[in-house]
């Protein structure tokens, strides 16, 4: 059977961009250099759904510039069989270490390509068994064919996603395509009580959006906005006649967040929640002291502990954003995430009990 076409490591990368868009689980890891090593050893030895041929990560590592030039398919299949055997002498220096198999096979391969189905793994073989044991998907191998350019790259790319990804990475892509729609004159964030305000464009706005559009709607009974700023420190909204009813004085030189959520509940108490909101594009969110500054804010107008939350908001599970600030967050605070609107992840200390909302856990 005749070896696939493909294209260089260079390309390969490019287009793992399009193909795995913002939101897909894992992204980072399809999307890396690894990945695209990955996907060109896959086609060079021809390891692709149905063909009978499997690759083993030893044979990505073991890649040199010097191996990927020989393109003829005598050589391509020296390449499968001899790059197996131990002691083998590949031409020229290896893409990677031998000790980077593990890496590549537990992160790009299987929790980056297989979960998100674009990697099949071979039936029938032990756990501890060393033959190769992975091939691309054939619908995703063909992504990468060099015919392909332009917008039918695109097109081929969309018409694979709503085919193999899931339901839940097909719904996170969505919502970050939706969520990044712009106009020149940036972008448009609609209030609880039906007005609108434009935010500069850019990922914080974006972010910002998301939470005064659905976050407050999801997890507040009766929302309002009483405080929404962006970077720049510019002032995009504050409800002072709102504020004064809860007793708040908002200063704009104070320490104050990027969203002040107020939920004015059911009518039927005179308590309200407020919702101290960070977005966190690159960096900022709730860390313990951040949440002590907030906490003093507030107890300094009047509002007891058990009336406030503190959120820290980020566009994405996979964002380096949230992986970069994840270990600062406070306890006693939550995470929201734009791309999975309908999830609040709890950071729990002390000896509090799990809860199912805002006001019963605070």
């Amino acid at each position: 059977m005749k070896l696939p076409p493909y294209l260089d490591r260079g390309k390969i990368h490019g287009r793992l961009q399009i193909i795995f868009p913002g939101g897909v689980p894992q992204r980072t890891y399809c999307v890396r250099e690894a990945a695209a090593s990955t996907v060109f050893t896959m086609l060079y030895i021809g390891a692709v759904e149905g063909a009978g041929r499997w690759a083993a990560p030893k044979q990505i590592v073991r890649m040199t510039d010097a191996q990927a030039a020989l393109k003829n398919d005598g050589d391509r299949t020296a390449y499968a069989d001899r790059s197996l055997r131990p002691g083998f002498q590949p031409r020229g220096k290896t893409w990677y270490r031998e000790n980077s198999r593990e890496q590549i096979r537990d992160e790009t391969i299987r929790q980056g390509f297989i979960a998100n189905n674009a990697v099949v793994e071979r039936t029938g073989l032990a756990t501890t068994s060393a033959k190769p044991r992975y091939a691309l998907e054939k619908d995703f191998a063909a992504l990468f064919d060099p015919a392909l350019s332009g917008k039918d790259i695109e097109k081929a790319a969309q018409v694979w996603q709503q085919q193999h990804l899931s339901a839940s990475a097909l719904a996170r892509t969505v919502l970050l395509r939706r969520g990044a729609a712009t106009t020149r004159e940036g972008i448009l964030v609609t209030f609880p009580n039906g007005e609108t305000r434009r935010m500069a464009p850019g990922p914080s706005s974006q972010i910002s959006k998301a939470v005064v559009e659905e976050f407050a709607r999801r997890f507040l009974p009766a929302p309002a906005v009483l405080w929404l700023s962006e970077s720049g420190a510019k002032i995009v909204a504050r409800d002072d006649e709102l504020a004064a009813r809860i007793k708040l004085k908002i200063a704009s030189d104070r320490n104050l967040p990027d969203i002040i959520l107020v939920d004015l509940g059911d009518g039927k108490r005179s308590d309200v929640l407020l919702v101290f909101i960070e977005v966190v594009a690159t960096d900022g969110p709730v860390t313990t002291q951040r949440r002590g500054a907030l906490l003093k804010i507030a107890t300094d107008a009047g509002f007891q502990e058990q009336n406030l939350a503190f959120v820290t908001a980020y566009l994405d599970r996979s964002h380096t954003a949230f992986k970069k600030t994840v270990a600062e967050l406070a306890w006693n605070s939550f995470a929201w995430f734009a791309a999975e609107p309908q999830d609040l992840m709890i950071l729990r200390g002390g000896k509090q009990a799990v809860v199912k909302s805002l006001h019963a856990w605070i």
